[in-house]
């Protein structure tokens, strides 16, 4: 996140920070990083030119955390002896004794200087969400998830191969089918001749008796 290293915007900071640390559940880190960003942005408030703006990144990778402060003056501080009773002066020897590694150096183009620290993340890290989420300003690398232990898959038993199919034996053609010879339709069977008409008797015609004639005696 850029910002001008003013003591309101300090704080501020402080608490982005603390808070994604508490997003990421690595709370045991949040006084470390709080206090070691704290000095470093104060450092850029007391002693940067020609002004005060500056970047803060932090990035999970791995096993440890890296917290950064970029600003725009390439002069790299020096780290004092700390005087027990001053208040001054001990905002290096600080972030070293919170620290586990901490180092500085100009800007590849001489336009600035980077101060960082790391901290090693308490094993298991459980991260949640996005390293993004909530904290878009926030730069940070993503973060490292410990997976579920991978068990060994058995690779498994080749089937046996099946048995060879006998070769099928074709099957001869059948025989051809003679063809049918067509039954011839009987013959018309002829209708009887009519009977001879009988010719009919004339008719008899009865006579009548004829007349005796009367013998007189």
């Amino acid at each position: 996140m850029e910002l001008q290293a003013l003591p309101s915007r300090i704080g501020q900071v402080r608490r982005i920070v603390s808070a994604q640390l508490r997003y990421w559940h690595l709370d045991p880190l949040i006084d470390p990083a709080a206090l070691g960003v704290t000095e470093l942005l104060t450092n850029v408030h007391r002693h940067a030119e020609p002004d005060k703006q500056c970047t803060v990144e932090i990035a999970l990778m791995m096993d440890r955390l890296t917290v950064s402060v970029r600003d725009q003056d390439p002069r790299l501080p020096r780290v004092r002896e700390c005087d027990p009773v001053s208040t001054h002066g001990r905002g290096l020897a600080l972030v070293a004794a919170v620290s586990q590694t901490w180092g500085m150096h100009v800007r590849d183009d001489g336009s600035g200087k980077v101060v960082w620290f790391t901290l090693a993340v308490p094993q298991p890290a459980t991260v949640n969400g996005s390293p993004y989420a909530a904290y878009g300003a926030v730069r940070t690398a993503p973060p490292h998830r410990a997976g579920p232990a991978v068990r060994p898959v058995t690779a498994p038993t080749p089937a046996a191969a099946p048995a060879p199919v006998s070769p099928v034996t074709p099957v001869s053609p059948a025989s051809p089918v003679s063809p049918v010879t067509p039954v011839s339709a009987p013959a018309p069977v002829a209708a009887p001749a009519p009977a001879p008409a009988v010719a009919s008797a004339p008719p008899v015609r009865e006579r009548a008796p004829a007349a005796r004639s009367a013998v007189s005696h």
